[in-house]
């Protein structure tokens, strides 16, 4: 038995129990008491937030999982000076979570707020600031990121997937264009993102990093995983890159969704259609499984083989329109609140939620 397993094993014990319809503490007090699902949502980015904000609108039991990747702008330069996890990604998904009222939506505009500035605060994000500086006070990251979500009035929680900064490396065909042909290794999260040859994978530096425990315990104790929307190889993948994350995304009971994107993006996933997105995981984690696939309607032109790639996972896809009206390549919140609350209720233990 590897140590890996024996840690996934006492997390298990250490989680709150749940009954034989996956309900938990509160569905054991008694079948009538209606309660909400507990989603713990993975990614990072912009791709996250999208999903949090929907998410939160349908359960109150809802845990972030932030990559730690990013070594861009604001996030780089603090990393690099002050030796921390990347804090962009984990402030907007902080941001995410705040409420529709005047404190969440003051508290959100507050925390994203860039100064703009000739000398060394220009550029960072006023949430970024405030993030380190609680981890300095507290030396305990986790317990940071409580304290601002408690002082954001945040519907839920924040965590990063691992207690050490991490560095993506991807392999590369055409990063120059002069030699289009030549695979490079390529580094660093803002590199790849933009690169404008074809990624072909990736890993993350250090090869083993450690899981944050409480992130690992959300996602045994979870009744439904949300993975993506957001950046293919630099935000969705990483999660799959950490072994004590894949164990309990293995391990735990719950039931997984994938959320893809509405459109590819440029550089990282220039060209791909909707079941390239599929293989290109599968490739980097053979062994998930997956319940359900969620696609925008409009944007899968080949209907049969999204469904061919979906079953390698023993995954159904759920086809909805969750794009913005506006043309933009962005989820509504609210379109897509209604196709995870529809696909909770489907494809559930328990239900209804609500």
């Amino acid at each position: 038995m590897t140590g890996r397993t024996l840690r996934l094993r006492r997390l298990r014990r250490l989680t709150p129990g749940r009954g034989e319809d996956g309900a938990g503490r509160a569905g054991r007090r008694g079948a009538a008491k209606v309660v909400a699902p507990k989603v713990v949502a993975l990614g990072g980015g912009m791709g996250l937030s999208a999903s949090l904000a929907a998410l939160r609108r349908i359960t109150g039991e809802l845990t972030a999982v932030v990559t730690v990747a990013d070594d861009g702008g604001s996030s780089g330069r603090l990393r690099e000076e002050l030796s921390v996890l990347p804090p962009g990604d984990l402030r907007k998904a902080l941001a995410a979570l705040c409420g529709d009222d005047d404190w969440g939506q003051t508290w959100a505009r507050v925390i994203q707020h860039r100064f703009q500035s000739q000398g060394d605060l220009h550029g960072h994000a006023v949430g970024n600031l405030l993030i380190v500086a609680l981890w300095e006070q507290l030396g305990d990251p986790v317990q940071a990121l409580d304290l601002v979500g408690k002082l954001l009035g945040a519907q839920g929680r924040v965590l990063p997937m691992s207690a050490v900064p991490l560095e993506l490396q991807a392999l590369v065909k055409g990063h120059d264009p002069a030699r289009p042909d030549e695979v490079d290794t390529v580094r660093g999260q803002a590199t790849v993102a933009l690169t404008p040859g074809e990624v072909l994978s990736v890993q993350v530096v250090p090869g083993d990093p450690p899981a944050v425990p409480e992130a690992v315990a959300a996602v045994l104790d979870a009744d439904w995983v949300v993975l993506g929307p957001g950046s293919w190889f630099s935000s969705v993948i990483p999660h799959l890159l950490v072994p004590e994350l894949l164990d309990a995304l293995a391990a735990t009971k719950a039931r997984k969704v994938l959320s893809l994107n509405l459109a590819p993006q440029p550089g990282e996933t220039e060209g791909f259609s909707p079941q390239r997105h599929l293989e290109v995981l599968a490739r980097h984690a053979p062994k998930l499984a997956l319940d359900v696939v969620l696609a925008d309607e409009a944007a899968v032109p080949d209907r049969e083989s999204l469904a061919d790639a979906a079953k390698r996972f023993g995954a159904a896809v759920e086809l909805a329109p969750v794009a913005r009206q506006d043309g933009s390549p962005k989820h509504d919140p609210e379109l897509l609140a209604a196709a995870y609350d529809r696909i909770f209720r489907m494809h559930g233990r328990i239900g209804p939620w609500r």
